[in-house]
């Protein structure tokens, strides 16, 4: 689960992170009472969106414009920016093309920035680890750093038995070229990142750009913070703070009816049971020159209702040009599956060429349902005759 800017500095603060004062508004009124409060002179404007790249961004409409991140000098021009930005669609290169509404927006100090740094703390697979990231090079795209120069990237990996130590903070801060008081801050600022990052459950923390003031002052000028999912039955607090107008209404519709769902790029929508089959099936599909729709993962329990909203689901994408449906039962029965596929294919009309490959528990049952529904419905012996079939029939339809 992701949070806006404003909220994940909120969080941090609670943990002794330095952080620039600043206050939400929904409104063109609340951006001008926030910027009387904040005082002045000096304010930014930021649009609260997730996704990054704000600044760069462009406004539909509006594409020689300005940005989403604005730095303003004058309540009345926090009042005009506000105006111009609230309600309009921010397009980043993380947005695509599409873009996003802005319906709210974080009013901010100004700050006197003499350094701009990066900072981002995860979990590294490799090692099962928290690891800190940083880099001297903030403000910009961390892969973009990585493939041009990945040596100015210096990783810190922590202990779970030792947690975080004065040592790692010190390391970081010594990579940063940072010195005197502002080692100080920084040991102290990254302690609270790891205190908020393990006690929060959080899968990615990153401050980009973490900023030296011209006073000297170590402060996290933005901050983006990630959840695991499964962990939010322990933060209520947390789980408060979504935004669903920021998700996908179809990832949104799954998740209701148990449905692992995730959107892709791709026009051939999949059907599987088991988060390993369904990452076979979208391999398998690239290799026989196909590309994914989607990763759907009805579980090992699904029901012929639950089969049903799957499959409006994966069609409910207008991209989707052909479905393959990938089942072994084992807990899941086949003929189950068969009847959530006829039905939903039958109240949607199916207008797309559908493969179904069904093995394992009643799956001579299954079969015989889909046959004799009356539906174009092509059948599969096995996984790349699946793959296969699926991709030939959509280059044949389109």
């Amino acid at each position: 689960m992701n949070i806006h800017e404003y909220q994940a500095k909120a969080l941090l603060a609670k943990y002794g992170v330095a952080v620039p004062r600043g206050g939400v508004a929904y409104t063109v009124k609340e951006a001008e009472e926030a910027a009387r409060e904040l005082g002045g002179p000096v304010w930014v404007v930021k649009s609260q969106i997730h996704a990054g790249g704000r600044g760069a961004g462009r406004f539909k409409g509006n594409e020689g414009g300005k940005g989403g991140v604005r730095v303003v000098k004058s309540v009345d021009e926090v009042r005009e920016n506000a105006d111009e930005m609230l309600g309009g669609i921010l397009v980043t290169k993380q947005t695509g093309p599409g873009g996003k509404e802005v319906k709210r927006l974080f009013i901010e100090e100004g700050c006197d920035i003499a350094r701009e740094l990066y900072l981002g703390m995860l979990v590294d697979r490799a090692t099962s680890r928290i690891t800190i990231m940083a880099s001297t090079e903030g403000g910009m795209d961390i892969e973009e750093v990585a493939a041009k120069t990945p040596d100015k990237i210096v990783t810190v990996t922590i202990d779970p038995a030792t947690g975080f130590m004065p040592h790692h903070g010190r390391n970081v801060a010594f990579a940063l070229q940072l010195e005197g008081k502002q080692v100080g801050a920084a040991v102290k600022l990254l302690g609270g990142l790891y205190a908020a990052f393990t006690d929060l459950d959080a899968s990615l923390v990153e401050v980009n750009p973490l900023v030296v003031t011209g006073a000297g002052e170590v402060i996290a000028l933005d901050a983006k913070m990630n959840f695991d999912d499964n962990a939010l039955i322990r933060h209520s607090d947390i789980a408060e703070l979504r935004d669903e107008d920021e998700e996908d209404p179809a990832e949104l519709e799954a998740a209701k009816h148990e449905l692992n769902y995730i959107k892709l790029d791709g026009n051939i929508g999949c059907m599987v049971n088991g988060a390993g089959l369904a990452m076979a099936t979208m391999d398998i599909i690239k290799l026989h020159g196909g590309e994914p729709a989607n990763f759907l993962d009805v579980g090992g329990g699904a029901t012929k209702e639950r089969v049903t909203k799957a499959f409006k689901i994966i069609l409910s994408d207008p991209h989707v040009e052909g479905i393959l449906v990938n089942i072994f039962g084992g807990i899941m029965r086949c003929d189950v599956i068969a009847e959530g596929v006829v039905a939903a294919a039958r109240e949607v009309s199916l207008q797309v060429p559908l493969v179904v490959r069904l093995e394992g528990t009643n799956v001579d049952l299954g079969k015989k349902i889909l046959s004799e529904s009356g539906l174009p419905i092509l059948s599969a012996d096995d996984l790349g005759d699946a793959a296969e079939k699926v991709v030939q029939a959509v280059k044949e339809a389109s």
